[in-house]
């Protein structure tokens, strides 16, 4: 465990995802990586050199984990919190991805030139992963901690990040989006503007639960219909993960 402290996030410890292979520096206290970001991370296609934008990537999870599997990937970490774009950069150093993935400071839903000036300009990346805060302002009581609540309670809606994936996006590119179940609908009214090629995959905890996760990926420009993707299922009956999400989690399997 590293003791340092950074003044807006508290203590920074160092964790350890997809069997050990990818070390994290993140917060003790509020919003932590967890199987949201190895899943969604897991969806992504192979892109050669991409570059994958990562939005709202915090300390970089998703990215550095797609980084860790795809040894030419270029990858942009975008994060709005100048405190946790530094940590992850410095987690980019840590799993010696810094030649290949930087972290810049940006607000989704920006004015496209003010994204250009941070290091995101237009119709330059490959693919768009995103894992955007669950809740509207309102919904749920927001959490005291500001990482946390940043990432649980939406300050732009889930039109803004499409919008922004778009303007990024090289045509035919592509974006993967972990969300709620429930919010389904809202991800496909978003994407009607500009892609195609839907694909849906339902994530359940267990088998004869409803699905608590959608992974939605789709095509700027593609006119292809729209498929939905086997089931993936979480835990057994007794609770623990099946043997195909055990591999997911370890970095050993992959859903794209």
């Amino acid at each position: 465990m590293n003791n340092a402290e950074a003044p807006g996030l508290g203590e920074i410890g160092e964790d350890r995802l997809l069997g050990g292979r990818l070390r994290l520096l993140q917060p003790v206290k509020g919003h932590r990586a967890g199987s949201d970001a190895i899943l969604l991370a897991a969806a992504i296609p192979e892109l050669g050199n991409g570059p994958l934008a990562d939005f709202g990537a915090g300390v970089g999870t998703i990215g550095l984990a797609v980084a860790l599997r795809q040894s030419a990937l270029e990858v942009v970490l975008v994060e709005r919190d100048p405190e946790l774009a530094t940590l992850a950069a410095r987690n980019a150093g840590l799993n010696g991805l810094e030649a290949r993935v930087r972290a810049v400071v940006g607000m989704i839903g920006e004015r496209s030139g003010d994204l250009a000036r941070g290091g995101l300009a237009a119709a330059s990346m490959a693919w768009v992963a995103m894992n955007p805060p669950f809740f509207e302002a309102g919904e749920v009581r927001a959490s005291p901690v500001a990482n946390r609540r940043a990432a649980h309670v939406a300050g732009q809606s889930l039109d803004d990040w499409l919008k922004t994936a778009r303007h990024a996006l090289k045509p035919g590119g592509g974006v993967s989006i972990i969300h709620r179940a429930e919010a389904l609908g809202a991800i496909l009214a978003g994407l009607e503007t500009g892609f195609g090629a839907i694909e849906i995959r339902p994530v359940y905890s267990q088998a004869e639960r409803a699905a608590i996760r959608v992974i939605v990926s789709a095509r700027l420009g593609s006119k292809k219909p729209a498929a939905l993707l086997p089931a993936l299922i979480l835990n057994g009956a007794d609770g623990r993960f099946t043997a195909f999400s055990e591999a997911l989690h370890r970095g050993e399997a992959v859903l794209a």
